[in-house]
C-alpha cells in the first residue's frame, strides 16, 4: 500500500523504538529499518538519529512527522468517502473504555458493529477513567465510554447511560444480616477501594466524605475484577458499578447491601475530542451506541430504583 511507509515511520516515532515498531506492525525489523532508509533517501534528508539506547528526530523528522499524521488522515478520509459512494462503512476505529465498561459492555457492543461492518478494522483500549480520558484527548482514540464525571474543555461528554452502584460484602459479614445500612453502619470498616484515576475510585470517595465514614483500613486494588475477588475472599467491603457483580450475586457468592438514602447511580458517558475529525465508522458506532439495546435497557433499569 501506497501509505505503508508512513505508516511505518509514524510507528517508528511514536514507540521510540524500531524492535516495537516492527512488532507492532507484524513486519521483521530488517523491514523497517529499510523502509526508514528508502524515505530518507527518497527525501534526501536524515529523519532519525538513531544509537543502541536513544531515538531522537531530526529537525527535518519533525517536518516530517507533521505532514506524515495529515497525509495518513487525508487518505483515509478519501477512502471512505469512496467507500461511501456504494454504501461500505470502512475505515478503522479506535475505542478506548474505563475498565467497567471495557470488561462488561463493550465486548458485547463491539461484536453486534463488527459483524454489522466487517470492513471496518477496531483497535481498543482498556484502562481507568483518568488515562482514557487523557488518550482521547490527544488524539490517540476516536472516542471513548467512560465511568465517573470527566471535565476538560477540550472534551464533549454526552451522557451514554445510568449505571447502579451497589454496596457489597463478604457473605460472612455482620453487614450482611442486614437489608438497609446507615453511616452508622459503615464506620470503621475495612474497605477495597480501587486506584486514583478510576472512576469508581472517585464515587467512592466522594460518598465515604459526604456521609462522614471513618474507615478503618482500605486496600487498594487496579481493577473491578480484583475488588469483587477481594470482597468474595472476605478482605473487606466496597463500592462497585452492578455490572461487575451480576454473576456473583446469581450465585450467591456475595451479598449486596442498600445504604439508606437514595440508589446510588452515576452517569456512563461518551467523550471525544473537539479537535479530533470524525470518521463515518465513527459516526456509526456512535450512533448504534445510543440505540443499543444492552445500554438502554440497563439505564431504563438503573432509573427505577425506589428511595428508601
Amino acid at each position: 500500500m501506497i501509505t505503508d511507509p508512513l505508516k511505518i515511520f509514524i510507528s517508528v516515532v511514536e514507540l521510540k523504538n524500531f524492535s516495537r515498531a516492527a512488532e507492532e506492525l507484524y513486519i521483521s525489523q530488517p523491514s523497517v529499518s529499510l523502509q526508514i532508509r528508502n524515505l530518507e533517501n527518497e527525501l534526501g534528508t536524515k529523519l532519525i538519529n538513531r544509537s543502541p539506547k536513544h531515538l531522537e528526530l531530526t529537525q527535518s523528522g519533525e517536518i516530517f512527522y507533521g505532514y506524515a499524521k495529515n497525509i495518513l488522515l487525508l487518505y483515509d478520509k478519501a477512502k471512505e468517502e469512496i467507500d461511501l459512494l456504494s454504501n461500505v462503512v470502512t475505515g478503522g476505529l479506535k475505542v478506548g473504555a474505563s475498565n467497567t465498561i471495557g470488561e462488561y459492555i463493550l465486548p458485547f457492543v463491539l461484536t453486534e458493529f463488527a459483524a454489522q461492518f466487517p470492513k471496518v478494522g477496531i483497535e481498543t483500549l482498556i484502562a481507568n477513567t483518568e488515562e482514557i480520558s487523557h488518550a482521547v484527548r490527544a488524539n490517540h482514540l476516536d472516542l471513548a465510554l467512560v465511568e465517573g464525571e470527566v471535565s476538560h474543555s477540550d472534551l464533549i461528554i454526552r451522557p451514554l447511560m445510568e449505571d447502579e452502584i451497589i454496596l457489597v460484602v463478604p457473605n460472612q459479614h455482620a453487614l450482611a444480616r442486614l437489608p438497609i445500612v446507615t453511616a452508622d453502619h459503615l464506620q470503621d470498616q475495612v474497605w477495597i477501594l480501587r486506584e486514583s484515576g478510576s472512576g469508581t475510585r472517585a464515587f467512592s470517595d466522594k460518598l465515604i466524605k459526604d456521609r462522614g465514614i471513618q474507615v478503618k483500613k482500605s486496600y487498594i486494588l487496579g481493577s473491578g475484577q480484583a475488588v469483587k475477588q477481594a470482597v468474595i475472599a472476605g478482605l473487606g467491603i466496597a463500592l462497585v458499578s452492578n455490572w461487575i457483580v451480576r454473576k456473583e450475586l446469581k450465585a450467591r457468592e456475595l451479598t449486596a447491601i442498600r445504604i439508606k438514602g437514595k440508589r446510588l447511580t452515576r452517569y456512563f458517558s461518551l467523550i471525544t475530542s473537539k479537535n479530533h475529525e470524525q470518521s463515518k465508522a465513527v459516526e456509526v458506532f456512535t450512533e448504534q451506541l445510543f440505540t443499543h439495546e444492552l445500554l438502554t435497557s440497563a439505564s431504563e433499569s438503573a432509573r427505577k430504583g425506589i428511595d428508601v
